[in-house]
């Protein structure tokens, strides 16, 4: 029986184990939207479930023509991941609790359809780990390091316009200001975005792993320096222009402005990507010997 089928067979079923499921998560993913919506670090959680889900709905008729083959490894790991969870209350430990909710959705999938379903919807399930924030020490180990070396960037920009500058640690030193580079400036919010955007990009845009795996890695350098632009411009209007220029709503526009400005720049990147690979398929295709001459030579 084909999906579709099988659906309008058991929908209660599937109805009951559907509501099973929020019932068991739903301190879970209350949590998660509550962290979601007050952490900005992790905003743009809140729209990974919809992309993910729209993904899946864009091939709905290749899945629902599909056979269903179920596979008892999607059981083992859906064990694996109410265990997981009970691991995560005893513990109070939220990253455990969160990460088992997609696992038992890749559980549920795996068991009910089988590799080929799992396989289909494969990216769609992975995306949904990026809307779970880190846990709090592992972010402070990302967070200190890019406070430091986006202070660097920026004090170093600075010295280039031949303005004296001086930096302890994340706080740079200028003749009429003194700013600090604290945690929300570290440009950790714009990684997290960038690395999201850079993801799905790559995924509908590039057909080849390499090509994909530059694009995301791209994302963390180009975060980088747009966070250290961001720094440096804001800088200097707190040196020529007064400190209330660059406070409120230009710091908070500033952000917005250089995180478009970073897509854009994947965006350039993508098309770059694609020249080169509609210039190199049709080239390597046309060196390649004619498939008669392929069988010739293995004849030999």
């Amino acid at each position: 029986m084909t999906t579709t089928e099988i659906i309008k067979h058991n929908s209660i079923k599937l109805s009951m184990l559907a509501l099973l499921a929020l019932g068991l998560y739903a301190p879970v993913l209350w949590g998660l939207a509550k962290d979601w919506w007050e952490d900005p670090n992790y905003s743009h959680g809140m729209l990974i479930p919809f992309i993910s889900g729209f993904f899946i709905w864009e091939r709905r008729r290749r899945l629902s023509g599909l056979t269903l083959r179920p596979n008892n490894l999607g059981l083992v790991v859906a064990v694996a991941a109410i265990l997981m969870l009970v691991a995560g209350n005893l513990g109070a430990e939220l990253f455990l609790q969160r990460i088992s909710f997609v696992l038992l959705l890749i559980g549920i999938i795996l068991y009910l359809g089988g590799l080929v379903h799992f396989r289909r919807m494969l990216f769609p399930l992975l995306l949904l780990f990026t809307m779970i924030p880190l846990p709090a020490i592992i972010l402070y180990q990302v967070t200190f390091p890019l406070q430091l070396l986006s202070s660097k960037m920026a004090t170093h920009s600075i010295r280039l316009l031949h303005i004296p500058v001086l930096r302890e640690g994340n706080t740079i030193h200028m003749a009429n200001i003194s700013m600090e580079v604290v945690e929300a400036c570290s440009g950790i919010r714009s990684l997290f975005t960038l690395l999201t955007i850079g993801l799905v990009l790559a995924y509908v845009t590039q057909s080849r792993l390499l090509s994909r795996a530059l694009v995301v890695a791209s994302a963390v350098p180009i975060a980088i320096i747009a966070n250290s632009a961001r720094l440096t411009g804001t800088a200097l209007l707190a040196q020529y222009f007064g400190v209330h220029l660059a406070e409120g709503f230009l710091h908070t526009f500033s952000g917005w402005l250089i995180v478009l400005l970073a897509c854009v720049l994947l965006l350039i990147e993508v098309g770059i990507l694609g020249r080169i690979e509609r210039w190199f398929v049709p080239r390597a295709a046309a060196e390649a010997p004619p498939l008669e001459e392929k069988k010739e030579l293995e004849i030999r």
